[in-house]
């Protein structure tokens, strides 16, 4: 597994404005001799009227947007792939200044419009089955790299369409880079941002101890989802190798103090592989596991990945794992898969990109 940390490749003469934050923007408006209600005008343009380019902005003076065209780029990616799905799930690849890839996706559904996006290029946790991580980890995003997925896909909305809810499930470990994840966090929920609710935002962790413990002191209750797949650390330690230095029990030590500092239900992720790990034995052994504990588990049956050798369980399978469950007094529920037929699940693009030599 191969891990390359290297610092973001930021142009030389433009800056990406998402990579400031609201005090950063303040400070650059008053140096330009701009009043600080600038700072909110502007940020209503970036976040809330899916507009293109500075010069869109028409109620700034024609000498703040020359200035902003000459410092700041307002998108730093390029639009590689856009794919649309049968159910209307559509999916970015899109190109980083230094030429590495990321995924987003933007999911519909009757009242939800929720966006799936990345925090890393590649993974360093070598989840067996995971597409994101082949090829291991090259570098974390920058908060305005995590951003600009956001403003991406907003702008694939019709005028009647906004972001309801944000999923932190993309390519990479979002606990690994927290230091650039709450801050786009934090422009998420504000007011003069996206105005989402911390509830709307949910967290997908392998099940990092440590920063599980850092999430909850933010004081911040965001929806958590520990990726456990495995009822036992013998199974798991094979199909997460990263569990070795963990340990479910700590896991599960650290997921309850989460909810005791936030209130928040944790959701359990569940990949069902099958004959590895859908048995009724590790339902029962997941259920005894879970039980008396305020979580919900969210079983996933495995997306087909040419280059894995898992499958999906069968349907009645699948049924039986639930009803166990069920019976153990543990609520559950069956992803409802979508993009099926445009790669939808997380690394698939960016894989066939690589596996091209494209990256």
């Amino acid at each position: 597994m191969s891990a390359h940390l290297l610092p973001v490749t930021v142009s030389l003469k433009l800056r990406p404005i998402n990579d400031l934050s609201r005090a950063a923007l303040t400070a650059w408006c008053a140096e330009h001799d701009e009043p600080s209600y600038r700072v909110d005008q502007l940020r209503q343009w970036l976040f809330l009227k899916r507009v293109d380019d500075f010069d869109s902005m028409y109620d700034l003076p024609a000498k703040l947007r020359e200035a902003l065209q000459e410092t700041f780029e307002l998108f730093c990616s390029e639009v590689v792939v856009h794919q649309t799905g049968r159910d209307r799930t559509e999916k970015l690849l899109l190109r980083l200044r230094d030429g590495s890839h990321v995924e987003c996706v933007l999911m519909r559904e009757p009242k939800r419009r929720t966006v799936c996006i990345s925090t890393q290029v590649g993974c360093a946790m070598g989840c067996v089955f995971c597409a994101s991580g082949l090829g291991g980890l090259w570098r974390n995003l920058s908060t305005g790299e995590i951003l600009e997925q956001i403003l991406r896909i907003d702008r694939l909305l019709g005028p009647g369409e906004r972001i309801t809810n944000v999923v932190v499930m993309g390519i990479g470990e979002p606990l690994a880079n927290l230091n650039s994840l709450l801050p786009a966090l934090q422009v998420l929920t504000e007011k003069e941002g996206l105005g989402l609710g911390v509830r709307r935002v949910t967290i997908s962790t392998v099940g990092l101890p440590a920063q599980i413990r850092e999430l909850a002191a933010v004081g911040r209750a965001y929806n958590l989802a520990v990726s456990l797949h495995a009822p036992n650390d013998r199974l798991r330690n094979q199909l997460v190798p990263v569990n070795r230095k963990i340990g479910i029990g700590a896991i599960l030590e650290a997921a309850d103090e989460y909810f005791q500092r936030t209130g928040r239900r944790v959701t359990y992720e569940y990949v069902l592989l099958g004959g590895i790990n859908d048995a009724p034995e590790q339902a029962r052994q997941l259920g005894t596991l879970l039980r008396g504990r305020t979580a919900h588990v969210n079983l996933i049956p495995m997306n087909d990945v040419a280059e894995f050798p898992f499958q999906k369980p069968a349907a009645p399978r699948t049924g039986r794992f639930v009803e166990l469950l069920q019976n153990s007094g543990v609520q559950v529920t069956v992803r409802k898969r979508k993009g099926a037929d445009i790669d939808a699940a997380c690394g698939q693009l960016r894989l066939k990109r690589k596996a091209r030599g494209e990256e």
